[in-house]
């Protein structure tokens, strides 16, 4: 048994390659805007993860060190608090959030309502809580409607305790 093959002209071959490229280009046109429209929103999605990390690390690292022995590191002048609350908007501002748009809070942990002052020696081994807030449209690489924009938060809740540094 011998087998016939049909050949298609080289020419025919030519015509239906280039008649398949406008079909690729079509389905480009539908599928590109999705892939876009995607892309967007993952970058959307990931700054805001990075965005409320940022946050968390920043009380933390704020109510760190009300944990310390903090003798010397506040600028003449300056309480506690004031120093928590730069350290913290000076890391943020690294971070690309601009200090304005941060707000800190350090609050009594037993009375919210209360403010709580670190530097005070009644306030030794007592709880407290620092939650730093700024608007997502701070944050937000795209433009958000006020009706759209809320507030993130993050909190940590420490001790206020003076360890000494060991050598």
């Amino acid at each position: 048994m011998t087998s016939v093959r049909k050949s298609v002209p080289v020419c025919r071959m030519a015509s239906l390659r280039h008649d398949r490229a406008g079909a690729v280009a079509v389905e480009f046109a539908v599928v590109a805007p999705i892939l876009v429209a995607i892309m967007f929103g993952m970058m959307t999605l990931n700054r805001a993860f990075e965005s409320q990390n940022l946050l968390a690390t920043a009380a933390r690292e704020g109510a760190r060190f009300a944990s310390m022995d903090r003798e010397g590191m506040p600028d003449t002048g300056q309480t506690g608090n004031q120093k928590l609350e730069n350290d913290i908007k000076a890391f943020l501002a690294s971070n690309g959030i601009p200090n304005d748009a941060v707000t800190v809070h350090v609050k009594d942990f037993e009375n919210p309502n209360t403010d709580f002052d670190i530097d005070n020696p009644d306030n030794d081994l007592r709880l407290f809580k620092v939650s730093v807030l700024v608007n997502y449209s701070a944050v937000s690489y795209t433009p958000v409607a006020s009706a759209s924009d809320y507030t993130m938060t993050a909190a940590v809740v420490f001790r206020n305790g003076r360890s000494t540094l060991s050598n």
